[in-house]
């Protein structure tokens, strides 16, 4: 499948999404009870899904669509092996755009023998296009994307992160809190801010200088990662070791942040 000639409509398909998005924000009414947030959340999967699709059917005809749903453990832990296949999580940051705040981006990620070999992220309210193409590079409005050059901790801007892996039976909790408490003993900003991917896309672009997740959350995070990846930062376990597609935990950040976080 050629993927070049196509990277302009892929990337107008998404912006097209966000516009209307962008649109509609702060008009409808934020969700008052579960069967309201559930309507509205499926509603803006169903017109990301539909539009990108009409969009991009013409390109990629054989290419299948999954959705990235991040309450499904199970299903994040392992690729897809076969053919290309388009990975959507269509609003992250859905709940911030029900609640009319900032923080909200139309995510797609194009999966190719088991790996991402494109993803873009685009924040409609900032009118900023993030993209990567596997060995290629990154990009944020066509221009090349690279982490902070920061040396000094005390002035770097951490953020963590956790997703809707089930704590109920496990210590996780209790190791988010204890990474968190660790994050500001280290670091001179601590933040939370989502949504994940583009946080991730941020470090590429060295808006944020580390990343950290104790949970999986492999959808949440697998476009931000392409572009973190192809900017030049370091995609780790929290154990320091390579990200693989399944792993239970991640940390980007550069390689020189990551050698002090890891052997402090």
């Amino acid at each position: 499948m050629e993927l070049n000639n196509s990277i302009p409509i892929i990337l107008e398909a998404i912006r097209k999404v966000g516009t209307g998005f962008l649109k509609d924000y702060k008009q409808k009414a934020i969700p008052e009870n579960i069967e309201e947030l559930t309507a509205s959340l499926a509603a803006i999967d169903t017109i990301c899904l539909s539009s990108l699709k009409a969009d991009l059917a013409k390109n990629f005809p054989n290419a299948p669509w999954q959705i990235g749903d991040e309450f499904d453990t199970e299903s994040q832990r392992n690729p897809v092996i076969g053919s290309d296949y388009w990975l959507c999580d269509a609003m992250d940051g859905a709940i911030q755009y029900l609640q009319h705040i900032a923080g909200w981006t139309i995510n797609l990620v194009l999966v190719r023998d088991g790996q991402p070999c494109f993803s873009v992220i685009f924040d409609p309210l900032a009118n900023e296009m993030f993209w990567a193409q596997a060995g290629v590079g990154a990009f944020m409005n066509n221009k090349p994307l690279m982490p902070a050059k920061k040396t000094d901790l005390s002035v770097m801007l951490a953020v963590f992160e956790y997703g809707h892996e089930d704590k109920s039976t496990n210590n996780l909790n209790d190791i988010i809190g204890e990474s968190v408490t660790e994050l500001i003993k280290t670091f001179g900003i601590v933040r939370n801010y989502g949504p994940h991917g583009l946080q991730l896309a941020y470090v590429g672009a060295g808006r944020i200088d580390f990343f950290i997740q104790h949970d999986l959350d492999t959808y949440n995070w697998i476009a931000g990662i392409l572009i973190a990846k192809e900017a030049g930062a370091e995609i780790l376990t929290t154990a320091g070791n390579p990200w693989q597609w399944g792993s239970d935990s991640l940390l980007v950040t550069t390689k020189s942040t990551a050698i002090k976080f890891l052997n402090k």
